[in-house]
């Protein structure tokens, strides 16, 4: 499958005139891009620094209203991926803000997605009924086709989260579909803490049975996991790759909070110095705490709290933590990858 082609002759390319009458090309001329000797992402390592953003971010909040927008969302659209909306080739990410007293008004989609708190704590969101308060550091989930709205106090402040979608998925798969609810709000039937004292202590309802793939559990919260994370490197757990990693799980199957999307935390403590490593994953991340640097194929980045990185599949990937404790969330396509047998991994 690797031999090079000797270049076509006369009588060859006519012949793929003759054939592209018919809506037909020669295979042995895409081979090599069809089925290559190892992934080709089209998208590039990538960072967006926090502390460059703010301002304009917060500016959009001059240039449009949460319910005329209906997300004040600034996209990070990958430099590989000109015009996709898109931050690897089946993930979409952004960062959203919403002001004291708006309401970015309820809908639904087929697109699930994720929220991460970057800043401020007035916020909420709303998920099929149960209205969740944000806190910096908590992973907030929004499954596929559940209503939900987002709104801030009167006298709050900004707040800020990281979006994070399966959407360039679903248009690839032509399975897109949204539906606003007849109110700006949608019913609010719990309040936050519901699901989580309902599954998150090891323990369901008596009669709870798993009907799909999302978590019933709407909100991590940071503390919880932060504290894992810490008591975990206490105890000697680390990993001469990743430092202390976890990834967030659907309690009631043990398997991913959705069906598209793997998020995790990872803590790399201060003199961290990582092996290098890469996988089939693309992987979006947004830093937590502390200060350090990565190493993206070719290319190095110092990182500081919310900034967001990316790195593609099958480049090596180095994480650094030389002069403080660093906490990293991240998402990736790995779910994918596991249910297609497409997982891979290489630690050096």
């Amino acid at each position: 499958m690797s031999a090079v082609l000797k270049q076509p002759d006369a009588s060859r390319q006519a012949y793929y005139g003759q054939i592209a009458k018919y809506h037909m090309t020669p295979l042995w001329e895409s081979l090599h891009l069809l089925v290559p000797r190892a992934p080709t992402p089209k998208m590039v390592p990538a960072i967006w620094r926090y502390a460059q953003l703010r301002d304009l971010l917060m500016e959009s909040g001059k240039v449009i209203s949460a319910a005329e927008a209906i997300r004040r969302v600034l996209i990070l659209e990958n430099p590989g991926l000109p015009g996709s909306s898109s931050i690897t080739s089946n993930l979409y990410a952004g960062l959203q803000l919403i002001l004291p007293g708006e309401i970015a008004p309820s809908h639904r989609h087929t697109q699930l997605a994720l929220r991460f708190i970057v800043e401020g704590k007035s916020a909420w969101t709303a998920v099929d009924g149960e209205r969740i308060p944000m806190s910096p550091g908590d992973y907030i989930i929004t499954p596929t086709w559940t209503w939900h709205d987002h709104g801030n106090a009167a006298d709050g402040e900004p707040v800020v989260w990281l979006d994070g979608l399966d959407a360039p998925l679903i248009a690839q798969l032509d399975a897109g579909f949204c539906e606003d609810y007849p109110e700006a709000e949608q019913p609010v039937h719990h309040t936050d803490g519901y699901s989580i004292v309902r599954h998150g202590y090891n323990m369901a309802p008596v009669r709870h049975k798993a009907k799909n793939a999302n978590s019933p559990i709407l909100k991590y919260p940071y503390e919880r996991s932060r504290e894992a994370l810490e008591r975990l490197h206490r105890m000697g757990d680390l990993d001469a790759w990743d430092g202390v990693k976890l990834r967030y799980i659907n309690p009631a199957t043990g398997g991913y909070p959705m069906a598209a999307i793997a998020p995790f935390l990872q803590l790399l403590p201060k003199g961290f110095k990582g092996k290098p490593y890469r996988t089939t994953e693309s992987t979006v991340f947004c830093v937590v705490e502390g200060r350090g640097s990565v190493k993206v194929g070719s290319k190095s980045f110092d990182y500081e709290p919310h900034d967001v990185f990316c790195a593609p599949s099958w480049e090596p990937v180095t994480l650094e933590s030389p002069h403080e404790d660093v906490v990293l969330f991240s998402f990736s396509n790995l779910p994918l990858l596991d249910t297609l047998g497409l997982w891979r991994e290489e630690r050096k």
